[in-house]
């Protein structure tokens, strides 16, 4: 199976060279800037006629959710009318494409995991324009799969992982918010995620499905496991004294629930992420060992002190 992926550097489409590799049934081929770029939709549809695929996965996208809010045009031009371009070339090339969305879409004012029918009422323009790249596919091609996930780590990029190690590294105690409550994903389990639904995906099963690690946590807790684990290895540790988001302000303002129900994925692809404890433990100890701490990257989100 021939696999398009755009986008080239983000942690779902190195997890999936990665997982890729170890399947000798998928050709996975990476697609970014300059062949194709979401801004210009020629380039998206020159590049993906020419790879031939089974099947693509829009992945690329404009994350930056803080800056976003400067620069809503931009993002919008990349999110949205990027992704109906995307579309737009599976459509011509007769395939069925499987887009990357986010909890993002959400308030997060819900007071349980939000399901896919849930009303999406974004908060801030990433999330808005994430939405719209969701309306854009559905709107171009019925044989979309849109997978909204959420606190998406791994050990490649820029993450929040990385930045707690970075900063435990520096210092003795790092304060974190408690009172936004989400499910963290690795990249690696989304990449197994898509890798096994991908011949599903050509046969139908189409539609809008949440995909995130098993089990919750706020991101205090999330950062008091990632010490203990890189304690544990011999890597960096910290104490975490916890926040409120009031202490920590974004210019984006973050969901205080961006947990996601699984279920219906679960029920129609018979998969399940693993425990996002045993994910995490896996991507912690393989970055220690390499002492890769030191290159990690600063990163707000949901980090102070």
């Amino acid at each position: 199976m021939r696999i398009l992926v755009t986008g080239t550097q983000g942690q779902v489409v190195c997890s999936l060279v990665e997982r890729a590799a170890q399947m000798p049934d998928v050709e996975l081929i990476t697609v970014g800037r300059p062949e194709l770029d979401l801004a210009k939709p020629l380039s998206v549809r020159r590049a993906i006629a020419a790879a031939k695929p089974d099947l693509i996965v829009s992945a690329a996208a404009y994350t930056a959710v803080d800056r976003a809010e400067d620069e809503p045009e931009l993002a919008y031009v990349v999110n949205a009318i990027g992704a109906a371009s995307v579309a737009e070339a599976a459509v011509r090339i007769g395939v069925p494409i499987i887009h990357l969305s986010t909890d993002y879409v959400f308030s997060g004012d819900c007071d349980r995991p939000y399901r896919e029918d849930d009303d999406a009422v974004p908060k801030t323009i990433y999330g808005y324009t994430k939405l719209e790249s969701e309306h854009a596919i559905a709107s171009v091609t019925p044989q979309h799969i849109i997978l909204r996930t959420s606190w998406v780590y791994s050990p490649f990029g820029a993450n929040f992982v990385k930045t707690m190690l970075r900063l435990a590294g520096e210092r003795d105690t790092v304060s974190v918010v408690s009172d936004q409550w989400g499910n963290p994903t690795s990249a690696l389990d989304i990449a197994d995620a898509i890798l096994r639904i991908a011949p599903l995906c050509v046969r139908g099963n189409y539609g809008v499905y949440h995909l995130a690690g098993t089990g919750e946590i706020n991101w205090s807790g999330f950062a008091s496991h990632i010490f203990r684990t890189s304690g544990i290895a011999g890597g960096p540790f910290a104490s975490v004294r916890e926040i409120s988001s009031a202490d920590y302000p974004t210019k984006a303002k973050r969901p205080l629930n961006s947990r996601l129900s699984t279920e219906k994925f679960e029920k129609t692809f018979g998969w399940r992420a693993p425990a996002w404890q045993d994910s995490v433990d896996m991507v912690v100890k393989r970055l220690i060992p390499a002492g890769r701490h030191d290159e990690f990257k600063p990163m707000r989100h949901g980090t102070g002190g």
